[in-house]
Parts: C-alpha cells; sequence; structure tokens
C-alpha cells in the first residue's frame, strides 16, 4: 500500500546485497550522467527477495536545480529464472542431472590447477556399463533411461562431497577424485571396488529385475597426465583395457595401453579398407553325419588374408569388428558369399550339401535383418534347408518377443537355426524349447576334455540326452582324437566336426576333399 512507503527512504526496501562500492558507482552515475540503470535485489512487503531492473533519472526545475530523483523498474524475476534454467542445462545432463561433458572439463581443470598448487593427487574413473543397450534394445528406451536415472543415484552415494560425478552421454559416466594424497592408491582402489560393487547389484525397474555390470577405467595426475584432455583420454584406454579382460572389472592406466589402443585403432582401418578391398575369405570345415558317415553340412570360417600380415584367423578381429561396428559390414559379405557358394555347390552336384554360418546379436538386433536375407535366398534361389544360421546361445538369452518373431521369420524363410556354444552362455534346453530352433552345437571346451573330465563328459552326455528328448540335433565341434570321436558316437551325437575328420579348407581344397569322400557326387 501507498501509506506504508509514503515518506520513507528507498532503503526500507533494499533486500541488503548491494555492497557500498556498487551504491558508490551508481550515485557517480546519477551525479555526472543524470540517469543510471541495471540490476538490483529489493524486498517485498512480505519479507521476499527478488530481483528488478531499477532506471533512476533525475529531474530539475527552470533554474537547472535537482528536484526529485525519479525510479522505475520492472521485475525480472521470471527472466532470472529463465536464465538460470538455461545455463543449468548447458552445464548439466537433462535425463539425469549431473554435470555434462562441457561441465566436467571446466571443473576439472579447475581441480588440476588446485591439485598442482598444493601437490596432491586427483583420480579420474571412467566407467561404462556392460552390454546396456541389450536392455535398450529388449525393453526400449524408457527402461533403459530409468536404469541409468538409478546408476547416477548409486554413483552419487559412493562419492564425497567433494568429489565430481558426471555423465558424458549414453551408458559412460566420470568420477574424478579430489584432493587424494600422494601414495594412496588404495583410497582410489578402494572407490573403484565400492562402484563395481554397488552398480551391479539388482535393479527393480517398472517390474524388470534388471542387473548390469560397470567397467571402470582409471588415470591418475599427474603419474598418468597432467592436463584433463590426457587424464580423461587415458582412463578412457584403461576402461577399454577391462572390457577387454572380460568386463565387471577396474584397471589402472599403464603406457603400454596406449600401444595396445592404437593398434586397436590400426586394425580397425584396415579392417574397414580390407572389407572394400575384398581381403576377405571363406574356408570350410566339414560336419559329418555319424550314420552315413557323409559330409552334410559345411561350416563358414571366415579368414582376413592381409597383404602385408598374412592370413589371419577370427579371433584377431571378430571381437574388434563387434566392438566397433565393421562386423555388420563383414556380417553381410560373409552371408552373400555364402549363397554364392550353396548356388555353386549345387551346380557342381552338392545340392545336398548345408552351409553354416554365425550371426552375430549385433546384426540379428537389425529390424531389416530377415528381409535382407529373405533378398539374399531369393536372388541365389537358395532353397529351404541350404542354409544354417548359427547363433551364439549367450544372444538368445534374451529371449525377447523380437528374437522369437525373428527366428520365426527366418524359419519360414527355409533356414535352418542352430544355437553355437552351447554350455557356455546363460540359458538351457527348457528355454531354447520357445524358439523355433532344430540343431544345438557342443561347444568344444567341452569336447576337448571328455577324455581326462568326468564333469565334462557328464555335461556332454546330459546335452546330447536332453536335446534329442526335445527333437533337436546335437553337433559336436572341435573332435580331435579317436577316445573323443568313439565316446561321443556311443552318446548317438548326431553331427561331427574337427582335426579328426578336416581341418577348414579354402574353397579350392574342400572341392578336392568333397570329390574324394562323396564318390557319388558329380565330378
Amino acid at each position: 500500500m501507498a501509506e506504508d512507503v509514503l515518506g520513507q527512504n528507498p532503503r526500507v526496501l533494499s533486500a541488503g546485497r548491494t555492497t557500498p562500492d556498487e551504491y558508490a558507482d551508481m550515485w557517480r552515475a546519477i551525479n555526472e550522467r543524470g540517469r543510471w540503470d541495471g540490476e538490483i535485489w529489493d524486498r517485498r512487503k512480505d519479507g521476499s527477495c527478488y530481483p528488478k531492473w531499477l532506471t533512476i533519472s533525475t529531474l530539475h526545475d527552470a533554474q537547472g536545480r535537482l528536484t526529485h530523483y525519479i525510479g522505475s523498474f520492472t521485475d525480472i524475476s521470471e527472466r532470472k529464472a529463465v536464465e538460470q534454467n538455461i545455463h543449468h542445462l548447458a552445464h548439466h545432463d537433462m535425463l539425469t542431472g549431473l554435470p555434462n561433458r562441457f561441465s566436467l572439463q571446466h571443473r576439472l581443470r579447475q581441480v588440476l590447477a588446485s591439485a598442482n598448487r598444493d601437490r596432491q593427487q586427483v583420480a579420474v574413473l571412467f566407467i561404462d556399463l556392460d552390454h546396456f543397450k541389450r536392455i535398450n534394445d529388449t525393453l526400449g528406451h524408457s527402461i533403459g533411461d530409468a536404469l541409468l536415472i538409478d546408476v547416477a543415484a548409486r554413483l552419487k552415494g559412493c562419492v564425497r562431497d567433494s568429489d565430481i560425478v558426471a555423465r558424458l552421454g549414453g551408458d559412460e559416466f566420470v568420477i574424478v577424485m579430489t584432493n587424494v594424497a600422494d601414495g594412496r592408491a588404495q583410497d582410489i582402489s578402494s572407490m573403484a571396488r565400492k562402484i563395481v560393487h554397488r552398480l551391479s547389484c539388482t535393479y527393480g525397474i517398472d517390474g524388470h529385475e534388471l542387473q548390469v555390470t560397470p567397467s571402470v577405467g582409471i588415470s591418475v595426475f599427474p603419474v598418468d597426465g597432467e592436463d584433463a584432455e590426457t587424464l580423461m583420454r587415458n582412463a578412457d584406454t584403461a576402461m577399454y583395457h577391462a572390457k577387454s579382460l572380460g568386463r565387471h572389472n577396474y584397471q589402472f592406466f599403464a603406457r603400454s595401453m596406449n600401444e595396445a589402443a592404437a593398434e586397436r585403432l590400426q586394425l580397425e582401418s584396415a579392417m574397414r579398407r580390407g572389407i572394400e578391398r575384398g581381403e576377405f575369405l571363406l574356408h570350410f570345415q566339414p560336419q559329418i553325419e555319424i550314420a552315413s558317415g557323409r559330409v552334410v553340412c559345411l561350416e563358414a570360417l571366415v579368414r582376413w588374408q592381409h597383404p602385408e600380415w598374412g592370413l589371419l584367423l577370427p579371433d584377431r578381429f571378430i571381437p574388434l569388428a563387434e566392438e566397433y561396428g565393421p562386423i555388420e559390414a563383414l556380417g553381410r559379405w560373409v552371408l552373400e558369399d555364402v549363397c554364392r557358394r550353396l548356388r555353386e555347390l549345387e551346380r557342381l552336384g552338392y545340392g545336398y550339401l548345408r552351409i553354416a554360418v554365425n550371426v552375430c546379436g549385433r546384426q540379428l538386433r537389425r529390424s531389416d535383418f530377415a528381409d535382407g536375407l529373405g533378398r539374399l535366398l531369393d536372388t541365389y534361389q537358395i532353397g529351404p534347408g541350404r542354409l544354417e544360421v548359427e547363433v551364439a546361445e549367450s544372444v538368445t538369452a534374451e529371449l525377447s518377443d523380437a528374437m522369437i518373431v525373428l527366428f520365426q521369420e527366418l524359419r519360414s524363410l527355409g533356414v535352418t537355426l542352430s544355437i553355437d556354444d552351447f554350455g557356455t552362455g546363460y540359458s538351457s534346453l527348457g528355454r531354447l524349447k520357445l524358439l523355433p530352433i532344430q540343431k544345438i552345437k557342443l561347444d568344444r571346451s567341452f569336447v576337448a576334455d571328455i577324455e581326462t573330465d568326468n564333469n565334462d563328459a557328464t555335461i556332454c552326455a546330459a546335452s546330447v540326452a536332453l536335446a534329442h528328448s526335445l527333437g533337436l540335433a546335437v553337433v559336436a565341434e572341435g573332435v580331435e582324437t579317436e577316445p573323443q570321436f568313439a565316446y561321443l558316437r556311443a552318446l548317438d551325437t548326431d553331427l561331427m566336426q574337427g582335426y579328426y575328420f578336416c581341418e577348414p579348407l579354402p574353397i579350392d581344397q574342400l572341392m578336392a576333399f568333397l570329390a574324394s569322400h562323396s564318390p557319388t557326387a558329380a565330378s
């Protein structure tokens, strides 16, 4: 009300936030220029403070004498709130509310300057969730987002008030441990162990019980770098080293890791060029039908004939291809070359032969995989049952509705479905019966020791019996000795492959092998 302020000094409205120096600058401008405008904080009648944009002008009479000061203002509370929100969005992750990459880099530089001055260490922990993409692919991004929010809360619960927790994007997080005393590496290790434990505990989200594990890479200032960029890069390198060691662990950075990272980068680049230049080829290992002794199927195994490094086997490049992306381009080439070989075998009189090819989870998760494969089968006129798709057991452990539909689509195309490396994943024959599969392949690790390890022998016997009870054929891979062959034959194993029969062969040697082992085939 007007009567509450009439006759009062304007100081009654002051919020007490303006300093004497700021008031001095304001009055200097009024006296020298006859006007001042700027931002100031005042107080409402109820005592609450608010920002306003105030303009003060002087009023003079006809003789030029100062008679009055006139002040007008605009409440800028809403504008300030919008500015504050924009600033927050610019510096924080929208999903989790954590500092974002930009904010992390700025704050890390400040922390490093302080640590350098005080001669203290700083630890950068780079955290990546293992196989997080599977959750988004199978349960949807809303579940994935809820999981990331929970992960952020758990990380904040692991750290001290002085530490920094940030999200870089996706499933990548960073923790900066400040004020680490020199020689206290055990404090960093303790933090890393706590993170691995907390993030590995079950998450209850929207009726789902989920479990993810973290891989953590650690770099330490000033030993592993003296600037923010180097420390972040080296922590990232250490994280990938943790993944290469099986995931679900933490690793400190070592100089040798940069050499390994450079080698990976070189290999990845060479692989992409190799696909374009046609440097990859297929070798084929026969599968023998035990009842008839005939070759009935060939497993296609990819090789890389590098012009400088020579012939490279899959364990040298497939894990890298799956991790960094070329696997999809390589997989497309393999499927087309297999279809071409099937057509050629039929023309040569081996139309009864099937070819089995391993397809990775990344390929299967593409929404157009079945359509693309169907077009290949039509192009090369491949009849039903000639192409066999092998899927690793760990991939089928998801058993999502989308995967079941995909397997049904592949079966409708006439594709035979097989579970590879059986016994090494997380599924069971009881769960696998939900999928329209026809075969399982006993993993070579069980076959290798059936002569000396009773557990492996028992696993093989139980797997064959259960598979047959579900109407599934069993392939034993990695058969290398007569005792292995005899034991598996006694179990009524349907098919076998391995060096006991034949090593993987290039196409010209394969044709010679088939000619000598298929007397009824056209020659």
